[in-house]
């Protein structure tokens, strides 16, 4: 693995991590959001653990790269999903930011 490829693997589970905590931490700029979208309160955990488990998987991929890279494309579409629930709200102003998630995990798989 090249050292660009570690930093981005690191910086996408730093990414993902910090996320999933913040559901947890229950963050009011993450969970504001997530309750304007209409996103069920029930939903919330599992999302945040979908996340770090994302988050976990990156890092283990340092080891088993099989696991990196489905951690990889798990994460794509997560942020894919979120992305699109941001547009069926019609908030389209906070599209970027599941984009911006998104982005470090895309850039996983392209330097795999």
């Amino acid at each position: 693995m090249s050292t660009t490829a570690t930093v981005v693997t690191a910086v996408a589970a730093f990414m993902a991590g910090f996320s999933g905590a913040s559901i947890f931490a229950r963050a009011k700029f993450v969970v504001e959001p997530l309750a304007e979208y209409g996103v069920p309160r029930s939903w919330w955990n599992w999302l945040g653990a979908a996340k770090l488990a994302g988050a976990v998987g990156l890092l283990v991929g340092y080891a088993v790269p099989a696991i990196g890279i489905a951690a990889a494309v798990g994460l794509v579409l997560y942020f894919a999903g979120a992305a699109l629930t941001v547009i069926r709200a019609r908030s389209y102003a906070h599209v970027p930011f599941p984009l911006l998630y998104m982005a470090p995990a895309v850039a996983v798989l392209a330097l795999v």
